[in-house]
């Protein structure tokens, strides 16, 4: 296929040819790994500034989507790729090819740099979601930082920088410029743009923006930052997002409350921190959906108002088909078990095959996890409304996993994101954080807190 790019594109092209590191923030739809790979053929054979590149992204996209897209696009045909994934005798064979191009999968790269053996020569790094490297402590962001020096060219790729708070650019951008513009280390950043918020004596469990630290951090680092929305270059389907209530039963609703309180009095009045206040929104969560999980790994079943409603929602499509996202197991149980009961077709999307029959329009309802359908997956072609059964305190996953459907290429006018929500219980609290795109960590805290 011939390649003409929109001018955004053009520019975004441009801006990482020019730049050697660069923090490209596009928003989902708007073409970045074409971009990128045309940048990088420019670099490899037109100004000869880079020769051996490593593509760093999550598994699926790793394996997946930049090899078809560098099969795809016909200005792009003499380029070599390999894909360093699966084995570790297989992802040797992928780096002895000594491609122009090499893919590896986020999960892997600190067996490359420390463990595969063979000497890091790459002088160009394309991470596509530099979100994944949010968190300084992890071994992918320390494995990096010791080959850093060695890369002459980097490239940052994601839509949804600081999905968790502006605390996640430090170490996305120390991986880029080494520390130069934010700081080396996290505590000469946090204390230069943040003040303690939520606190236990010295115990510090949150922290807020000093009045104007935002502007400053944004001033700091555009120098080597482009960001563009869908919306601004893109004519894109209109977006309608709605809510399903479930309602429980008395008794139900009772069980719900009870199993509730002998949750929070078992934290026996300890200050709401974030691991346990983690625990306690996951099981109001479960509850929430319709079962938990006990101590030794039973379900114990609360409801199934949350699957009605989805046997409603189904019976009123008519069989157009519904992406149907859910959250744990048991909701996977649970609505496969109703499915079958009702005879309703349906399948996991945890496939290439099956991926590509519900892009076919092959199957009616498609049940997916948000965490792995959150990056890089092209499912705009089998459908136009996705279901939200169970919720993520995940801003970054459920704008991710939403942009499966709504993105350049969907055909339909309208994309339905739909949301069953169980009245009087935590799901509200999650749907009012993620659409006011509060911090994760912070809205789930005070969730907490309310239910306390």
């Amino acid at each position: 296929m011939r390649f003409s790019p929109h001018d955004y594109q053009k520019y975004a092209i441009d801006y990482i040819e020019s730049h050697p590191i660069a923090a490209v923030l596009l928003d989902m739809g708007l073409g970045k790994t074409v971009i990128s790979l045309t940048a990088i053929s420019d670099l490899l054979f037109d100004s000869f500034e880079a020769h051996r590149i490593l593509v760093v992204a999550p598994l699926r996209v790793a394996r997946d989507t930049w090899p078809a897209e560098i099969r795809k696009w016909e200005h792009l045909s003499g380029l070599t790729y390999a894909v360093a994934v699966g084995t570790a005798r297989e992802r040797k064979a992928a780096l002895m090819q000594h491609a122009d191009i090499t893919i590896i999968n986020r999960e892997n790269l600190g067996w490359l740099i420390d463990d595969s053996g063979i000497p890091f020569t790459y002088d160009m790094v394309v991470l596509d979601e530099l979100s994944s490297f949010k968190n300084h402590k992890s071994k992918r962001s320390q494995a990096l930082m010791k080959v850093r020096p060695k890369v002459k060219r980097i490239i940052g790729l994601t839509g949804t920088p600081s999905s968790n708070g502006l605390m996640d650019l430090f170490a996305e951008f120390k991986v880029l410029d080494m520390g130069k513009r934010l700081g080396r280390f996290i505590g000469q950043y946090r204390d230069t743009y943040f003040t303690p918020d939520r606190m236990n004596g010295p115990i510090v469990y949150s922290y807020r923006l000093l009045p104007g630290a935002e502007d400053e951090i944004y001033r700091k680092i555009s120098d080597i930052t482009i960001s563009m929305k869908c919306t601004d270059h893109l004519t894109m389907p209109e977006k309608i997002i709605t809510q399903a209530e479930a309602v429980m039963l008395d008794a139900e609703a009772a069980r719900y409350e009870k199993m509730k309180k002998e949750l929070v009095l078992n934290l026996d009045g300890e200050e709401i921190t974030a691991a346990n206040a983690a625990s306690l929104s996951g099981k109001l969560c479960q509850m929430a959906n319709g079962a938990v999980y006990s101590d030794d790994g039973k379900i114990t079943r609360i409801h199934d108002r949350k699957l009605d409603v989805l046997e409603d929602i189904i019976e009123a499509a008519n069989g157009k088909p519904l992406l149907v996202a859910y959250w744990f197991r048991h909701d996977f149980e649970r609505i496969a078990e109703r499915l079958c009961e009702r005879k309703i077709p349906f399948e996991k999307l945890d496939s290439d095959d099956s991926i590509c029959r519900w892009n076919r329009k092959e199957i009616p309802v498609g049940l997916i996890h948000p965490a792995s359908a959150g990056h890089g997956l092209n499912l705009q072609d089998g459908g136009s409304t996705i279901v939200w059964f169970g919720l993520t305190w995940s801003l970054e996953l459920y704008q991710q996993t939403n942009a499966r459907l709504w993105r350049q290429g969907q055909q339909s006018d309208t994309v339905v994101i739909q949301h069953i929500i169980t009245k009087g219980t935590i799901d509200g609290q999650i749907l009012r954080a993620l659409s006011e795109k509060n911090d994760a960590q912070s809205a789930l805290i005070d969730a907490v807190k309310a239910v306390m």
